[in-house]
């Protein structure tokens, strides 16, 4: 694996998958982490909980935690493969990895994968609220009410059912992270729910960390442009065009975006809360 991403995005082939889309079958593959990143215990004796942690965004973070130090745990709906991957990642890198699979769209799932990963591990130091679902779509006529719905269960309501049961375990000095979007700050025609969901995520973010802050447990978030994922070939139509119309002129890959998560989740964060990183390939936005 080169150390660097990908850089020019004609060479992403044309493809489609099924929802929620398999990494494994992406070309080219996302990269992950550079091989040139070198970690230095941020996070060491942490443990993370991460959503949509099997592929993308998830799957970086989790590997780039690892490398810092901390030990994973990752939800996933039901992709099995890719989920058993990130497990092999992190514990190449000398961590522990529990995979708990299933819809965060249920509230009693998303308690009780709190509750698993402090069984296992004795405690929750992080949390990253990142997994969501996407249903593109061009008119509002076509819009599917039920499809709204569950994006709206799996994209915010998902971090209302875990942050609660998180919070009995959380301390002082520890902290939340949730994925937001570009989208939230320029709008999406065709992906109305998605988009109104990442607006939910930002509000969210910024008053949970006005609510918390007097318990120094910070709240913050990451708002990513076209990122190379397996929800663009399983949701997007001409995914060769992909990433073009931002100022770098390509899509990111998620190696570009964990270090991110990194710098809120460690020290380095310590004076941030309430707060919104933009990875996005330049493209400028409000807030």
């Amino acid at each position: 694996m080169s150390n660097a991403p990908e850089q020019k995005s004609d060479k992403i082939k044309d493809q489609s998958q099924k929802t929620p889309g398999q990494e494994s079958q992406m070309q080219p593959e996302p990269q992950v982490i550079r091989d040139d990143y070198k970690g230095s215990d941020k996070l060491k004796g942490k443990v993370a909980l991460i959503t949509g942690g099997d592929s993308g965004i998830g799957r970086s973070v989790a590997v780039h935690y690892a490398r810092e130090g901390a030990d994973i745990a990752i939800v996933y709906l039901s992709e099995d493969a890719d989920a058993s991957k990130t497990k092999r990642m992190v514990e190449e890198e000398g961590r522990k990895c529990l995979l708990l699979r299933g819809d965060l769209g249920d509230r009693n799932f998303a308690a009780q994968c709190v509750q698993k990963t402090v069984d296992e591990y004795g405690k929750l130091n992080i949390l990253v609220n990142n997994a969501a679902e996407q249903h593109p779509t061009d008119e509002m006529d076509d819009l599917d009410l039920d499809l709204m719905e569950k994006t709206f269960r799996t994209n915010i309501f998902s971090m209302f059912y875990l942050t609660k049961p998180a919070l009995e375990h959380l301390q002082e000095g520890d902290c939340i992270i949730n994925t937001t979007s570009v989208t939230a700050y320029r709008g999406s025609g065709h992906l109305l729910d998605y988009s109104s969901t990442k607006g939910a995520i930002t509000a969210f973010t910024r008053s949970l960390g006005k609510n918390l802050a007097e318990k120094n447990i910070r709240v913050n978030g990451v708002a990513p442009g076209p990122i190379w994922t397996p929800l663009i070939p399983s949701t997007m139509d001409n995914v060769d065009e992909f990433g073009k119309k931002v100022p770098l002129n390509r899509p990111g890959q998620p190696s570009e975006v964990g270090p991110a998560y990194v710098f809120l989740a460690s020290a380095d964060g310590s004076y941030m809360t309430s707060q919104i990183i933009h990875i996005n390939g330049g493209e400028v936005v409000g807030g």
